[in-house]
């Protein structure tokens, strides 16, 4: 239709710095990354964001000003042999007299270490200059010696503003875009395309293109893009995470910290997002249990009882409906009073077991199983603790004698735990009083 056999979203990649839109806060007038790149002075850099923000379009505009040899690979592809060669072409006088090239590498974190470590002795003695993109984050994913030796800058996902700029300029350029059809999109279109791209340009200019190249001209010879077709060329919002990626450690880090910070709404919401992208709904389950337990804890026992009794039924009744134990269950830990003081107490009991003298289980607490182990002192002056009021012996001592006085819960004032509180204090002091 429009004569040009390259995607929409390839030619309408940014040739120069004027052309670039978003990530005002890394290439903006005056930022690090725009200043490298006007004064050709780039060193290695590492882009790391999510996909179709901008990490090849910032590649393809320092290779369009830079003066150096600039060479391209994609990680998923190419080898050591293909370094070495751009290595032996760049270090050949004839060929390239500055003795320096630059080296874009799309999806660096595909490259093994051994790939990765091929590159460092080169990027040290400045040889190649790295430019690395990645969608995964480099402080896991790339060699550390190559990350000490190159400026990481983060990628923003595209704001929605953004999105409808590209969108608007794609539909009216002439050389490279739409702009020698006519078509009329609804401004709820774009908006729409904003929405569901979640963030990612080339999502969004596919969409475009595709609705368009599949609507057919009106008698007025004009292609008119609905809100409905937007959704059919879409189909399915972009979510920003798969499970395998940093974004599922990232939401789920929400998920929890929002459950732990009692806010259902935003747990709801990260909630959403996971069952959106496909998270095995056990693990969801897994993970509010655990928050059930550390962070609520006995100021609401009940909703460890809940989060497991939830985490059951999902193996009878499976998705979609699993997803409604996951939210009830979710909300319960999140609207629950809140305590960790189990969680702390049992780390201090830890410490104190790794390193320290904690003393022997006491004589009368030892069974005697065996005839003659009385004789030796086993269980003798142990006190069944039903047989007293309150079903508490008061001047029984339960922990060795190196650790008499040692406290480690000490419950807090929220929710059930209070009354807890309330009869512990009563308890320890009825048993310091007993004991003199």
């Amino acid at each position: 239709m429009t004569g040009k056999k390259e995607p929409l979203a390839y030619r309408m990649c940014p040739r120069n710095l004027d052309e670039f839109v978003g990530q005002e806060h890394i290439i903006g007038p005056g930022k690090l990354l725009n200043r490298m790149i006007k004064a050709d002075k780039i060193s290695s850099i590492i882009l790391f964001g999510p996909p179709g923000t901008g990490k090849s379009s910032i590649a393809r505009i320092i290779a369009n000003t830079t003066k150096a040899s600039f060479y391209r690979l994609n990680a998923v592809t190419a080898g050591v042999k293909d370094i070495k060669q751009i290595v032996e072409d760049t270090q050949n006088t004839f060929l390239n007299p500055n003795g320096k090239a630059v080296l874009f590498i799309d999806e660096i974190h595909r490259f093994n270490k051994a790939q990765q470590d091929a590159l460092l002795p080169h990027v040290e003695d400045g040889t190649i200059v790295l430019i690395g993109a990645t969608t995964e984050n480099p402080f896991f994913e790339v060699n550390k010696a190559l990350i000490s030796r190159s400026t990481v800058f983060m990628l923003e996902p595209l704001k929605k503003e953004h999105i409808i700029k590209i969108v608007n300029m794609a539909v009216t350029d002439k050389e490279r875009g739409l702009g020698n059809l006519k078509i009329d999109i609804d401004d709820e279109a774009v908006m729409l395309l904003a929405e569901m791209s979640g963030g990612d340009a080339r999502v969004a200019l596919n969409a475009l293109e595709l609705a368009v190249l599949t609507t057919d001209m009106n008698e007025d010879g004009v292609y008119r893009i609905t809100p409905d077709v937007i959704t059919d060329c879409i189909q399915k919002k972009v979510v920003r995470f798969d499970k395998s990626s940093e974004q599922h450690y990232d939401n789920i880090s929400a998920f929890i910290k929002s459950m732990r910070g009692s806010d259902p709404d935003a747990t709801l919401l990260y909630l959403a997002r996971a069952l959106y992208a496909g998270e095995d709904p056990e693990f969801l389950a897994r993970r509010i249990m655990i928050c059930a337990s550390e962070d609520v804890g006995m100021a609401n026992p009940n909703a460890l009882i809940l989060a497991t009794v939830a985490a059951q039924a999902i193996h009878m009744i499976g998705m979609p409906e699993a997803r409604i134990l996951l939210a009830q269950a979710a909300v319960m830990v999140a609207t629950s009073p809140k305590s960790n003081s189990t969680y702390k107490a049992l780390e201090d009991a830890l410490y104190d077991v790794e390193h320290k003298n904690t003393g022997e289980v006491p004589m009368h607490l030892r069974n005697a199983p065996v005839k003659g182990m009385e004789e030796l002192g086993y269980s003798v002056g142990y006190k069944y603790a039903h047989d007293y009021p309150g079903h508490i012996v008061n001047d029984m001592e339960y922990m060795p004698d190196i650790m008499r006085g040692t406290y480690y819960y000490h419950p807090s004032s929220n929710g059930y735990e209070a009354k807890i509180k309330e009869w512990l204090e009563k308890r320890r002091n009825a048993k310091n009083k007993e004991n003199g």
